[in-house]
């Protein structure tokens, strides 16, 4: 699903998503996680169309900034439970069938991978997987009164897409410890305080906020030097030497380009910057 090559307009006008719809708004993506009558309930079929709308938004050089919400009054409320015990039943281990749960139900590619910077709209409840996914994104702004909570370990099962990873990044080894093992609800003022989010704000103005910052950043910062320092924040674990040395190499890839002499001027000018330089094009091919 989702030709990389036709761009995000085309995959949302082809009819091949499913449980999600994107649009393109001045070179700001929003992938609508859309199944309000079961508050986002994750299925298959939306992980799949994400994953592919996210592979797209990657590609696509009229896409600067990708914000992902949730259609109706909940961000996502976790997994579907529609089809009873089953959802979380005895996967197939012959090979002969892929099981119809996955703790990486994303496949294979995520938020981070994104070269873009991938704004978190939570704009209502975020529940287990509704919350994991959402911790895969740079940035997330949420609803001041949304249920949050990773629950899985009340479910009999565990937390899944790499949260055991990306949590204790956020905030730390004890609070993780303490929302994982326990499952507890919270609220998106905690998530605030904790730094498990960046900002809240009331839930009708979650997605305002989201793409007032999302515009910032389409327009102020240069798509490849945000590119880059992206994938460096998500690298894991690398020794302040490693760090330096790529730091050191990726400048001298973006020093006396295009972009580093209109980052300057347009300051000089007071004026905002015309960025030329492309992710697609002016990658540098030894930095995966």
């Amino acid at each position: 699903m989702g030709n990389v090559e036709a761009g995000i307009v085309e995959l949302a006008e082809s009819g091949e998503l499913v449980d999600l719809s994107a649009t393109l708004d001045d070179q700001i993506a929003v992938l609508t996680l859309n199944r309000p009558e079961n508050l986002n309930a994750f299925s298959g079929a939306m992980g799949r169309s994400l994953t592919a709308a996210l592979r797209v938004c990657d590609a696509d050089d009229d896409v600067r900034v990708v914000v992902i919400t949730g259609a109706g009054r909940a961000f996502c409320a976790g997994a579907d439970f529609s089809g009873g015990a089953g959802v979380f039943g005895t996967p197939d281990r012959t090979g002969n069938k892929k099981p119809p749960f996955s703790s990486d139900p994303l496949d294979d590619f995520h938020p981070w991978d994104v070269r873009k910077p991938v704004i978190a709209a939570i704009n209502g409840h975020a529940v287990g997987i509704g919350l994991t996914m959402t911790l895969q994104c740079d940035i997330r702004i949420v609803a001041d009164e949304a249920k949050l909570g990773i629950v899985q370990v009340r479910r009999g099962i565990m937390a899944d897409l790499h949260s055991h990873w990306t949590l204790p990044r956020l905030v730390g080894y004890a609070r993780a410890a303490d929302l994982i093992l326990t499952g507890r609800m919270f609220n998106g003022t905690e998530a605030v305080q904790w730094g498990l989010a960046t900002s809240r704000a009331p839930a009708a103005e979650v997605l305002s906020q989201s793409m007032e910052l999302a515009r910032e950043l389409a327009t102020h910062t240069a798509p490849l030097s945000a590119g880059i320092s992206k994938r460096l924040l998500w690298m894991s674990a690398p020794t302040p030497e490693e760090i330096n040395t790529l730091e050191r190499e990726l400048h001298l890839h973006l020093m006396g380009t295009a972009d580093s002499k209109e980052g300057v001027m347009s300051f000089m000018e007071k004026r905002d910057p015309n960025w030329t330089l492309r992710i697609s094009r002016d990658w540098p091919e030894w930095f995966k």
